[in-house]
């Protein structure tokens, strides 16, 4: 057994691998129904079996620039397509989802803009990206693209599947505000900090990285540190004119 393995099984036991998009998905499943239909926003080429959500709901879309989406066994529906110009009609979905997808946006008030006309009121925003003030996404900002893509091979990730990223809307501060300014409510934002993935590549790295983890787990005003944002926008549901704006009472307190 090596180094790695016996921390893992020190200070990580039952921290299974992807264990960052199980937590995103328990999340969308608490707040979707049978009959909702959905898109995935960046849905790729279906790599990740945490975001197969066929058989939860009615329906799932997905669209993404990569064409490899048209083969994404995850989906009813899959178009090409980026998240600035949906190619999907006005109100058409219950939630629209992103997994690791607002990190690369460079444009991500139009994106939320397009998020929101695809929305039916009340349909939620749920996504998942990493937070910037963050170790990580810093590295990643100082680092150049060939980098990330000789790191993530260390990690075991395929070079086809390493991004540019720009992180313009990493924290929970821009994510509400950007929201706000398309018409989005915030609902419940989630921060959180696990096994360090990113460093699990030396012994030296994973205890630099666990003693990392214990420090901003100390207490909740270390949160805004914590590696994972997992949150959502709501957009408000239809009012008569005149009567008081309100959110759906499924909307979760933030």
């Amino acid at each position: 057994m090596g180094i790695v393995s016996s921390l893992d099984q020190r200070f990580y036991p039952g921290i299974e691998n992807y264990w960052d998009d199980r937590a995103f998905r328990a999340f969308v499943i608490a707040r979707l129904s049978a009959c909702d239909t959905i898109l995935d926003l960046g849905a790729g080429a279906g790599i990740l079996p945490e975001m197969d959500f066929r058989g939860c709901v009615q329906k799932v879309c997905g669209v993404d620039p990569d064409a490899r989406v048209l083969a994404n066994r995850h989906l009813d529906e899959a178009r090409v397509g980026t998240g600035e110009k949906i190619p999907f009609e006005d109100e058409s979905f219950d939630a629209v989802i992103s997994d690791n997808v607002l990190e690369h946006l460079t444009d991500p008030t139009q994106v939320f803009a397009e998020v929101n006309r695809v929305l039916k009121p009340g349909g939620r925003f749920l996504f998942k990206t990493p937070n910037m003030l963050h170790y990580m996404p810093m590295i990643a900002m100082a680092t150049p693209q060939w980098f990330h893509k000789w790191y993530n091979a260390l990690r075991g990730r395929s070079a086809i599947d390493t991004f540019p990223t720009v992180y313009r809307v990493n924290t929970d501060a821009a994510i509400a505000k950007i929201g706000r300014q398309v018409g989005l409510i915030r609902g419940q934002f989630l921060n959180i900090e696990s096994r360090p993935e990113y460093l699990r590549v030396t012994a030296l790295s994973y205890l630099v990285g666990i003693a990392y983890e214990r420090l901003v787990n100390l207490h909740p005003a270390l949160a805004g540190f914590r590696i994972v944002l997992i949150g959502e926008l709501i957009k408000p549901p239809f009012v008569h004119e005149g009567a008081p704006r309100t959110v759906a009472s499924r909307v979760a307190s933030p």
